[in-house]
């Protein structure tokens, strides 16, 4: 099974964690990372320029549709940033304990 890479941000540390900490319990990812970050976007026409969380989530193909699911249903934002990665290369033992902790 490959592994899939969910990338979204959140507005404040607590939906982050949130977010995170419920899509693990569920077994639709294995791992999320948080960082804060500076985001620079356009917005109903204007510039907004603020601090957000940047999530990385760590997930199998089985999982990936299930938590793209989960994080439209469960995100504060009007319209969540969701995007899909697939790695080229995944370390063997690591992907078994991903493929181990997804459901």
């Amino acid at each position: 099974m490959k592994c899939k890479i969910v990338i979204t941000t959140c507005p404040d540390q607590i939906s982050a964690e949130k977010i995170a900490k419920d899509s693990i319990e569920e077994g639709l990812a294995a791992c999320v990372n948080i960082t804060k970050v500076r985001s620079i976007y356009m917005w109903k026409g204007k510039i907004e320029d603020i601090e957000e969380f940047l999530m990385l989530f760590k997930t199998t193909e089985k999982g990936i549709e299930r938590l793209k699911d989960f994080i439209k249903k469960n995100h504060p934002y009007e319209v969540p940033e969701i995007l899909e990665i697939t790695p080229d290369y995944v370390d063997s033992n690591y992907l078994s304990w991903l493929n181990e902790n997804v459901k």
